[in-house]
């Protein structure tokens, strides 16, 4: 079947892209990059007609409050119109595990805000939300460092490789769908400021961690259970000690 990947040329993109044309699909990649805009809709009419699967995989450049609900707005509701008129079957879209638990964040508003259409929209739908990701755990640092020191909450995570992630998405792309958001995470629950550290021996960083409860993640006061799943989930199978090992020889 014709299936656009939205979002083709990024990290999770180019791998679900791969992914799927394995499988025998004729997989559109579909990014500014590649003539196809989900925002000023350059290309996408065109890219849409025929598919069956539209999924929705991309992010926006800025995370700026204003910035980021504008791309995620208007790049959403350019898709479903689309959509529509094309009479896509199936709208898939990668989010983010308690989303609706971190609202403080203007990013997370931005992602509530694209679901809340994807819902209201006419078109079937499958909204996956997935954990943090390993290849993200060095900015999530980053983020948290002032001098030689990062501070962290114990908050839970249970993070997930971003392959293990376009394999799932992959399966949802071509399974019937199910209207409803489905929780996607890793095989290991850990406090946040365990994975850090652990990450930071690995990499032999040098900055030390702190375990400090009112640090906060990305602008937001995180509860015990905030990035987990709470309810039932797909669990994958790496491991971050195996990852950890695979990318720091």
């Amino acid at each position: 079947m014709k299936i656009v990947v939205i979002g083709g040329s990024g990290l999770i993109g180019k791998k679900l892209v791969n992914n799927l044309r394995e499988l025998g699909h004729n997989v559109v990649a579909a990014s500014p990059s590649l003539g196809i805009n989900s925002v000023t809709g350059e290309g996408l009419g065109e890219a849409i007609s025929g598919a069956e699967v539209v999924v929705d995989v991309s992010n926006a450049p800025s995370w700026e409050d204003q910035a980021v609900l504008d791309f995620f707005e208007t790049s959403t509701r350019n898709l479903l119109e689309a959509e529509a008129a094309a009479g896509v079957k199936h709208h898939v879209a990668l989010s983010v595990v308690g989303t609706d638990g971190l609202l403080e964040s203007g990013y997370f508003r931005a992602k509530m805000a694209q679901e809340e259409m994807i819902k209201a929209s006419k078109v079937p739908y499958t909204i996956v939300r997935a954990t943090q990701f390993f290849e993200f755990v060095e900015s999530i640092a980053q983020f948290s460092t002032e001098g030689q020191t990062v501070r962290m909450p114990s908050a839970f995570i249970q993070p997930i490789v971003s392959d293990d992630v376009a394999a799932a998405l992959a399966d949802y792309a071509v399974e019937a769908p199910v209207n409803s958001i489905v929780d996607l995470a890793g095989p290991e629950r850990m406090g946040l400021d365990e994975l850090v550290r652990r990450f930071l021996v690995a990499k032999k960083d040098t900055r030390q961690l702190i375990t400090d409860e009112n640090s906060r993640y990305y602008g937001v006061l995180l509860n015990q259970h905030s990035l987990v799943p709470l309810g039932e989930a797909r669990i994958t199978t790496t491991r971050f000690e195996d990852w950890l090992k695979r990318t720091s020889n």
